[in-house]
């Protein structure tokens, strides 16, 4: 059977790591401990996330033309990412994230964006044909609104699924949310988008209701360890996350994301897809960095045929 075609618009960037004792406060320093480097960006992450879970994964993106451009590049291509359509920003260089994870796996992040805020409405339209072959889009909000806005009118006018994942959170119309067939915030971008603290399976699902009569049609509210709150049309259900010792929480929404993609580009029904994506953010956690982190779908399959590591 040929691999579910997955459509993945968004951001590339390179992620600076520092693995520190905790997150400082503001105003504070501390002495910390490995520093590493490693391919990041949201929209690269969901992208290697989705190839590697079994996708046929085409990326559009910009990236600079400088050394971290390139090493980007050729990270995609050896995930086995069509790159036909990531282009090299003559102005603006690469994307880059400084991060800070603490010794629980949690981070704290702050983005330069360079040549993702250059990815525009023409790159979509030159883009134009890896919409007749894609089965499930995926977007992010690391780059300009009305690249995505572009982007979810094309997918809709092709019968494209649309999910986006809205991270870091912004303001969305409801004109936007309509188009979305899928929403996949975390908690506290759930309670961005609606007002709503999110601090437990019940507020989550309000969060949720709330994004649903906003006219988004499925709603995924990612718990961390928890696992996953599905909300759909009078649905309310957690899929839950598997026990794990985290090293870094990086992309692990990205690679669920992305994972996600691919199910429901597979055919699979929206538990079944949040399953699969609980099973693959599970293992990311346990790795640094966001891209590297992200699993194969052997071990993902494996992960769910044993059940090892659930609560």
């Amino acid at each position: 059977m040929a691999a579910p075609t997955v459509l993945v618009i968004g951001s590339s960037n390179t992620d600076l790591i520092v693995k520190a004792p905790r997150i400082p406060r503001p105003g504070e320093t501390i002495l910390a401990g490995e520093f590493a480097t490693a391919a990041g960006g949201k929209g690269a992450n969901q992208a290697v996330a989705a190839a590697r879970a079994g996708g046929a994964v085409t990326f559009i993106a910009r990236v600079g033309r400088d050394s971290n451009g390139d090493q980007a590049i050729a990270g995609f291509t050896a995930a086995g990412i069509d790159v036909t359509h990531v282009t090299r920003d003559p102005s603006r260089p690469s994307g880059v994230a400084l991060i800070i994870v603490g010794r629980d796996g949690q981070n704290s992040i702050a983005v330069a964006p360079g040549a993702n805020d250059r990815l525009s409405a023409a790159d979509v339209r030159k883009g134009a044909s890896t919409f007749r072959r894609a089965r499930v889009l995926l977007l992010q909000l690391e780059i300009p609104l009305k690249t995505i806005e572009a982007a979810v009118e094309r997918a809709s006018a092709a019968g494209v699924r649309v999910v986006l994942n809205p991270a870091p959170a912004r303001a969305l119309s409801s004109r936007l949310l309509a188009k979305i067939d899928l929403l996949t915030p975390n908690e506290i971008e759930a309670e961005r988008l609606t007002g709503v603290r999110v601090a437990s399976e019940s507020s989550a699902a309000r969060a949720a209701n709330a994004l649903l009569r906003r006219g988004v049609k499925h709603v995924v509210v990612t718990m961390g360890a928890r696992g996953a709150l599905v909300v759909d049309n009078g649905v309310r259900q957690l899929v839950p996350g598997f026990k794990v010792k985290a090293v870094d929480a990086t992309g692990a929404g990205d690679v669920f994301t992305g994972a996600v993609g691919v199910a429901l580009a597979e055919g699979r029904s929206l538990l079944e897809a949040a399953r699969f994506g609980c099973a693959a953010a599970a293992i990311s956690v346990t790795r640094l960095g966001a891209q590297p982190s992200a699993p194969t779908r052997r071990e993902i399959d494996a992960l769910l045929a044993t059940g090892k590591g659930r609560p």
